[in-house]
């Protein structure tokens, strides 16, 4: 199959690594002396470094080129760049290919999922769907097992493109339920940033159990409002991203909440970071629809007034520490 993975960071390397192998794989890059870079060096070194291109992975900067003739389009780029790119490829590509995105988190402003970006752009007719779950960049270019889900409203198609896009070590299990599975990609990112605060401060392992399995009931509790399906918030795009995001050592957000811990500036951090951190914009959007929804979401609530500055971390902790008890379940 002729892939095109649009944004070579680490994520979109990573995933043109995976498919090379067994497919013809064009790896586009907006910037153009990261093209140049790669194409000389035939590796990633800003991004993704250390892991050499196979001869077979194409790298393209012209976008029309790149696109032209692909039989399936993977979007690699964060969430804030997502409408821009889907715009350009309306623009190449009148006779829209089946597409894939990978960016997790809502959308700055208007707190739409991905798809319902992608239903603005496209249409609601277009062929499409989420590759998301348990994975960091590094250890799928290494070619360790991962399993993730291909999450699509199109059941036929997200079968389809999972078997053909799986292998033994990149396994990928289809799925209908696209809101669950971005739901799930999504809210993991804040209860990341909230698990590296709670680690960063010290509270121990106890604590950091609590806050996950409380945290995973936010993220269904808002999932399923949204018109998700509960049994996906037990699954790779749920539980699975989740507790890889919160305790992994590679996990962006988490290094972000261990920063805050240590006290400093949320600006410097992001600076320092190098990499987006989708958790940081997502705090805000799903704090702002949870109320608007009247879902309780009280670690995400947490989260934003630390990165909004209304709170220390120490405070926000204790705050939610010193809540009323309540049934599990709710």
């Amino acid at each position: 199959m002729k892939l095109t993975v649009l944004a070579a960071g680490a994520w979109g390397t990573a995933l043109a690594l995976a498919f090379a192998p067994r497919h013809a794989v064009t790896l586009w890059a907006r910037e153009p002396q990261l093209v140049a870079d790669l194409k000389n060096e035939r590796e990633n070194r800003r991004f993704l470094p250390g892991f050499a291109f196979p001869d077979s992975l194409a790298v393209e900067g012209d976008f029309v080129r790149a696109v032209e003739a692909a039989e399936l389009v993977v979007l690699a780029t964060p969430l804030a760049g997502l409408r821009s790119t889907l715009k350009q490829l309306r623009g190449a590509r009148p006779d829209l290919p089946p597409l894939l995105w990978v960016c997790k988190g809502l959308e700055a402003g208007s707190a739409k999922l991905p798809h319902q970006v992608v239903a603005d752009e496209l249409g609601a007719s277009a062929v499409c769907g989420v590759l998301t779950g348990p994975s960091f960049a590094e250890e799928a270019a290494q070619g360790l097992p991962l399993a993730i889900t291909l999450a699509s409203r199109d059941s036929a198609f997200a079968e389809a493109a999972a078997r053909e896009l799986h292998s033994p070590r990149f396994r990928i299990y289809a799925n209908d339920d696209l809101v669950g599975a971005e739901v799930g990609g999504a809210v993991k990112n804040v209860m990341a940033i909230a698990t590296g605060i709670c680690d960063g401060l010290g509270f121990g392992l106890n604590a950091r159990a609590a806050l996950i399995t409380r945290g995973l009931a936010e993220i269904a509790r808002l999932g399923v409002a949204l018109g998700g399906q509960p049994a996906t918030f037990m699954g790779l795009a749920g539980m699975g991203d989740l507790i890889l995001t919160c305790t992994g050592a590679l996990s962006r957000n988490r290094k972000v909440g261990l920063a805050l811990a240590e006290g400093r500036p949320l600006a410097q951090i992001l600076i320092d970071l190098g990499h987006v951190a989708e958790g940081v914009g997502t705090a805000r959007e799903v704090a702002s629809l949870a109320a608007q929804m009247g879902i309780d979401m009280p670690i995400t609530q947490a989260v934003d007034d630390i990165l909004q500055g209304r709170r220390g971390a120490q405070a926000a902790v204790e705050a939610l520490l010193n809540r009323d008890p309540k049934r599990e379940g709710q």
